[in-house]
């Protein structure tokens, strides 16, 4: 198509990942995910300057969910724009841009009630200090269904896709079909090996949506996600790839599901395991990750299982 408008992967360095950001070069220019609070100086502006573009002139800040690898780097952002850019996330994880604590909250309240480490609380706390860059009022909440205008005919709309976070969105350049989902698609896990979903029923209805209703011709994953032989997609796939991780990713989820709720039919018992008390699910899975690396896909996945109910 003659008329697409240019994306650009823009990546910033972290630990043991590569964040992932996207340029999107309309009259009206937008990033989608900001990485971390070094992000938008090590990674997205020189990037943007080998490309002939200003970090100044973004106009849109897209954030597709709220966790710190995507929301990190906003404040830094908005603010080397001028606090002209209009930043934009779902009403559900908007918390998790006004306030640190929140992302402590969530750690408590999830994978903090299973991980033996007493000085957890405390290092979620202080990562948050560390990588985000402020907290803020984002300008816009959506909810899903809205319609933004990057100028010269170029429009995105949101797709509400939660299961990852209850507030994990997909933006859609409609002309060309291109979907910027974030983590909203797990594959078989990232560099953790393991697909991390707060909600199984909302998960498998996120990938159904994109599957079958907007059948992205691209699509833009946040982090190099991994089929299931362990080979690792990049960050852009092509239709056939989408597809496949679409595919791949529902059927992840039937198998991490049913090995979950055999897990909890037998009922819970503490072990000396790293994954207790989701011992035999790790086993029949053959997962052996580190569970105490964050992120924590396994329990925050396993405790999803355990607190929401997932129909056939």
């Amino acid at each position: 198509m003659t008329d697409e408008v240019a994306v650009h992967p823009l990546v910033s360095p972290w630990g043991r990942f590569g964040l992932y950001s996207f340029y999107i070069d309309a009259p009206a220019p937008a990033i989608v995910d900001t990485g971390i609070a070094s992000s938008p100086a090590e990674g997205m502006a020189p990037a943007l300057e080998a490309l002939g573009r200003r970090i100044e002139d973004v106009r849109w800040i897209l954030l597709t969910h709220g966790h710190i690898d995507h929301i990190g780097g906003a404040y830094d952002l908005w603010e080397r724009t001028g606090r002209r850019a209009d930043v934009v996330i779902h009403e559900a994880d908007a918390p998790m841009l006004r306030s640190r604590q929140a992302h402590v909250d969530e750690y408590r309240a999830g994978r903090g009630r299973y991980l033996r480490d007493p000085e957890g609380e405390a290092k979620v706390a202080a990562a948050t200090e560390a990588v985000i860059s402020g907290e803020m009022e984002p300008s816009l909440l959506v909810k899903g269904g809205e319609s933004i205008d990057l100028g010269g005919g170029t429009t995105l709309s949101v797709h509400a896709i939660p299961g990852h976070t209850p507030g994990s969105v997909a933006y859609v350049l409609d002309r060309q079909r291109a979907a910027f989902v974030g983590d909203a698609v797990q594959v078989h896990g990232a560099a953790n090996g393991f697909p991390g979903f707060t909600d199984p029923d909302a998960y498998r209805a996120g990938l159904t949506h994109l599957r079958d209703e907007v059948r992205p011709r691209r699509l833009y994953l946040g982090h190099p996600y991994r089929r299931a032989d362990g080979t690792p997609y990049g960050v852009e796939l092509d239709e056939v790839e989408a597809k496949e991780a679409l595919d791949q990713s529902l059927a992840a989820e039937q198998r991490v599901a049913a090995a979950a709720c055999r897990c909890l039919e037998a009922g819970l018992t503490q072990t000396d395991s790293p994954y207790s008390p989701f011992a035999p699910a790790a086993d029949e899975l053959g997962y052996t990750g580190d569970p105490t690396l964050e992120p924590s896909p396994f329990f925050t996945s396993m405790h999803a299982y355990r607190t929401r109910a997932r129909t056939a």
